[in-house]
């Protein structure tokens, strides 16, 4: 009896904390509202089932609970209860997997019009590149990459030049415009996530993977690793800082290109050499 009542409360008082609680999803600063659907109907089919079951559970208690002189009924199977328990979570897992396959159709579906803009993680920070004035990322090949060419860009591939080069983990994007992301890892498993933009997909090694997004509110947003990398894994942290979308380009021209960095990486090699000669 006890152990119903227990049961009983434990129920109320999920629910009750449910409604009233204050962790709850952060402000949506992107296109993705339909993920947060998708997760309010999965919270109600398990939370609907969870109630039930728990109360099932301390009705079971109660209404079966130990009095003299009466036995319990043995019934070793039920092919009714079988059919309604098959069905019922037929169409739970259903309701919970066919709003998600349509999130993700879109998803995956990049508009035309998006900008594309790289990502680059290692342990245990954030770097970008964003094309040029021809639009299109130059080639890049793993075994290139070095402290020069942190990105592993093909120097002889003529898209590569004019790439713009962002070190630092922070990057900036004009809001109201849809944006792909292009997602490489040099080292071990990553993870972006921006928590307010609701989207996030992993780093793999020797992959290229990717996802898109629009941002929809200027302002400041932490991005995160969401797979634990190493030890430094809790400080792989950037900022994504959305803005108006005049204020993006001039932001974007002061970070120099692909070939403005392989020029200073030389120059600096020949004043190095020309130093130690004159030593």
């Amino acid at each position: 009896m006890t152990v119903a009542i227990v049961f009983a409360l434990l129920v109320v008082g999920s629910v009750v904390f449910s409604l009233v609680s204050p962790w709850w999803f952060t402000p949506l600063a992107s296109n993705w509202g339909t993920i947060d659907t998708t997760l309010i109907i999965t919270f109600m089919i398990t939370g609907v089932v969870f109630c039930a079951l728990v109360l099932f559970m301390a009705y079971s208690m109660f209404r079966f609970r130990h009095r003299e002189g009466i036995r319990a009924g043995y019934e070793p199977e039920s092919g009714k209860l079988e059919l309604w328990l098959t069905g019922l979570t037929s169409v739970g897992i259903a309701a919970m997997l066919a709003p998600g396959l349509v999130v993700w159709k879109d998803y995956v579906t990049v508009p035309p019009d998006a900008a594309t803009v790289e990502v680059m993680g290692q342990q245990w920070g954030w770097a970008f590149r964003f094309p040029g004035a021809d639009g299109v990322l130059g080639a890049v090949d793993p075994m290139r990459i070095d402290a020069d060419n942190p990105f592993g860009l093909n120097p002889d591939d003529p898209h590569g030049g004019d790439d713009v080069l962002v070190e630092g983990g922070e990057v900036r994007l004009p809001v109201g415009k849809p944006v792909k992301l292009l997602l490489r890892s040099t080292d071990v498993l990553h993870d972006f996530y921006v928590p307010q933009f609701r989207a996030k997909m992993d780093l793999v090694p020797g992959m290229v993977t990717y996802f898109w997004f629009t941002p929809t509110m200027t302002g400041t947003f932490e991005i995160l690793c969401a797979e634990l990398c190493g030890v430094g894994h809790s400080a792989m942290r950037g900022t994504v800082i959305v803005v108006e979308p005049d204020a993006h380009q001039p932001w974007l021209d002061e970070y120099p290109t692909f070939a403005q960095a392989v020029r200073d990486t030389a120059l600096a090699e020949a004043v190095r050499q020309g130093n130690s000669m004159n030593q």
